[in-house]
């Protein structure tokens, strides 16, 4: 089965680096064009010139997602520049560990105004537009954290879940005009921060995934082409665990 995006506009944030950027390109590769969103401008040129250089058309978009008036204004230019969105992936998010008894409220203001608050700020900005089309993607890229939990990771975890009950929200209020909202929760994937980690936390890791691997963004990348295309026009409201087994 092929998954065919030709004449789909994709918008994905944090689409600078790691999964959000192969995310993008996966998208390019199927037919999509691709506005790409990151918070630093020379990785969402990058990230653009990578979808242009698949033979699409992208453009680049440096935006604070936590901000709903940037995020507001991004998304008329993007509308402007694409004349319509049909796939959002909401990928854009951050870290900032500690345990809870110790954790500045800053950090925890920060890991959910972006990882949560980012997700409404471009649902909701989009979904006028969706909902008069009649036709919509919504992907967010949760994570089995969300799911489990995690000493030391009180604030990600919670904007996390935070993420699958607003999956399920969107798919209960979006999915009579035609609109489905999924979620994916990758488990540790190969990308900047797990390549930080220590060999024997690597090898613990290693010991409970079943597969015996860290995922690569790919993985998650044809995932979500899965999900935006018309193969999964059915299904809505749901999670999809990445994670090599690790959580069962």
């Amino acid at each position: 089965m092929k998954l065919d995006l030709t004449g789909k506009v994709a918008l994905v944030t944090g689409a600078g680096r790691g999964i959000g950027r192969a995310v993008a390109v996966a998208f390019a590769r199927a037919g999509a064009d691709v506005a790409c969103v990151s918070r630093t401008e020379a990785n969402s040129k990058q990230a653009a010139d990578e979808v242009i250089a698949a033979g699409r058309k992208a453009h680049p978009y440096t935006v604070d997602v936590a901000k709903a008036a940037e995020v507001d204004g991004v998304v008329e230019k993007i509308l402007a520049d694409f004349g319509r969105v049909d796939v959002l992936v909401n990928n854009a998010g951050i870290t900032r560990d500690g345990l809870l008894m110790r954790m500045p409220e800053a950090d925890w203001d920060a890991v959910l105004d972006t990882n949560l608050g980012g997700a409404f700020h471009f649902t909701r900005a989009l979904s006028r537009g969706m909902l008069k089309q009649r036709s919509g993607k919504i992907i967010n890229i949760t994570s089995i954290i969300g799911r489990i939990g995690n000493a030391g990771q009180a604030n990600y975890a919670a904007s996390k879940a935070g993420l699958i009950g607003l999956t399920k929200s969107v798919a209960k209020e979006f999915g009579s005009r035609g609109i489905t909202c999924n979620a994916i929760a990758p488990g540790f994937i190969e990308t900047d921060m797990t390549a930080e980690l220590k060999e024997e936390m690597r090898k613990a890791l290693l010991e409970r995934v079943p597969l015996g691997r860290l995922g690569k963004v790919e993985d998650i990348a044809s995932c979500a082409v899965f999900l935006a295309s018309s193969a999964a026009d059915y299904i809505t409201g749901q999670v999809f665990t990445v994670d090599g087994g690790m959580v069962m």
